[in-house]
């Protein structure tokens, strides 16, 4: 059956259908922010199976791809990796799946979670929580993550790749509050390149593919909000690659890739807006150019609007360094759910940060690698604000000199698969202006 959600008079009845199809073994047709799909329950092999041989072909084996009656799919082509998988209910659960958790990884469920991005990471089923799966459905999400040309379907020693994603359609969230187990993602390459954005398109499609229709449940709510494929993003210890363009563009993700470093004054005129600019310095004399790294300043007392004070832009302009446009910030959420570095210039500004946000405990630190703070020289000559700007510079060195290859991601060029190209949608997350 076909359900209209925007003509329903109570959803609610239709979501707890949903649900009892998933609990029973079935699989159900509904929207993502993107394209229509298909779900099953990951606790369920039988149903996972018949997902996979849907969307991959005899055995669900994406090597093998169905084309619709009369077209023909070329020779040697194979199912593009992600487009079955692991179906998460937020950004906190994913932390559960995504193991080894890397630097990068975290980064990007953090930033992107829920949205239109499929992250494809190894897994290590020993202490991911996707070795609690049945064996079967490991193996199915296994080969639809497996990197293009490897022959093999069966998972190689404690870790293989897994597709990930977390969609933000209202739908997919209202089920995963009734069901225990996350789901299993499945979505179709059309032989025309056209994304299918609609329950009709996905009717005719299933309808060319399977007979009977293999549907128990249809969810209608319109045409996806990107009315586009989401983009799907491989993960090797600090590298990237985009395998499919999609609505986030690589500009976007260049952006959600780079490590966001917050430098914590009290006011945001003084020691901070010098300590981002000569951190960005620092960076650029390190790496060839600054903008490896996103870095910001913000105040935990700071009113937002304000210049650097004149001694600040006098003592960074005889560096060769421009403060004469930095705006001064408070620290605020935003900002925080984005840093992956806070650097606080005291210690009672750090303990300040760890009661608002105790959950980001590990990332936020004194300028100090000792512990002690870096005196505001606020209302005293000049001279005092260049010992200070030297102490500053001093310990950025120290902290630059300390971070891991993992804090600074490669960005290979390479993209192996082109797809639909969009413009962010208004849910992708953004990270605040310099």
């Amino acid at each position: 059956m076909i359900y209209d959600l925007q003509q329903t008079d109570d959803p609610r009845d239709v979501i707890h259908r949903s649900v009892q199809a998933l609990a029973e073994g079935d699989i159900i047709g509904l929207p993502s922010e993107t394209v229509y799909g298909v779900v099953a329950s990951a606790l369920c092999p039988a149903a996972v199976q018949k997902l996979a041989d849907l969307v991959g072909g005899p055995a669900g084996d994406p090597a093998i791809p169905k084309a619709p009656p009369g077209q023909m799919i070329p020779p040697g082509q194979m199912i593009p990796p992600g487009q079955i998988a692991l179906c998460v209910r937020s950004s906190e659960a994913a932390g559960d799946f995504l193991v080894p958790r890397t630097t990068l990884a975290r980064r990007l469920h953090e930033r992107c979670f829920p949205g239109p991005l499929t992250l494809i990471a190894d897994c290590d089923r020993k202490h991911s929580a996707v070795g609690m799966l049945p064996a079967s459905v490991q193996r199915i999400l296994h080969r639809f993550a497996r990197p293009e040309g490897e022959t093999t379907g069966e998972p190689t020693g404690a870790t293989s790749p897994v597709a990930f994603r977390c969609s933000n359609h209202r739908l997919l969230s209202h089920i995963h509050r009734y069901l225990t187990a996350p789901l299993v993602w499945g979505e179709f390459s059309s032989s025309d390149d056209s994304a299918i954005t609609t329950a009709a398109s996905l009717d005719d499609h299933l309808s060319q593919q399977a007979s009977p229709h293999p549907l128990p449940v249809l969810l209608d709510d319109g045409v996806s909000r990107y009315g586009g494929v989401g983009t799907i993003v491989q993960l090797s210890g600090n590298s990237w690659q985009i395998l499919r363009k999609g609505v986030i563009q690589r500009a976007a993700m260049n952006q959600f890739v780079k490590p966001v470093i917050v430098i914590v004054c009290t006011g945001n005129t003084c020691r901070s807006p010098m300590a981002e600019a000569l951190l960005r310095d620092i960076l650029d004399r390190r790496f060839g150019r600054e903008d490896v790294a996103r870095v910001l300043s913000a105040g935990v007392a700071a009113q937002r609007g304000h210049g650097a004070s004149p001694q600040s832009v006098e003592v960074m302009g005889r560096r060769g360094l421009d403060l004469t446009g930095h705006c001064s910030q408070p620290l605020d959420d935003p900002l925080m759910s984005m840093a992956d570095l806070v650097l606080t210039l005291t210690r009672q500004h750090r303990d300040a940060i760890l009661a608002a946000w105790p959950n980001r405990k590990g990332r936020i630190h004194t300028l100090r690698r000792d512990g002690g703070d870096v005196s505001d020289p606020v209302g005293m000559h000049v001279d005092v604000y260049e010992q200070c700007a030297d102490q500053i510079r001093d310990e950025l060195e120290k902290w630059v000199d300390t971070l891991d290859e993992d804090f600074f991601p490669s960005t290979p060029d390479k993209v192996t698969s082109e797809g639909h190209n969009g413009s962010d949608g208004p849910d992708a997350p953004e990270i605040p202006e310099e």
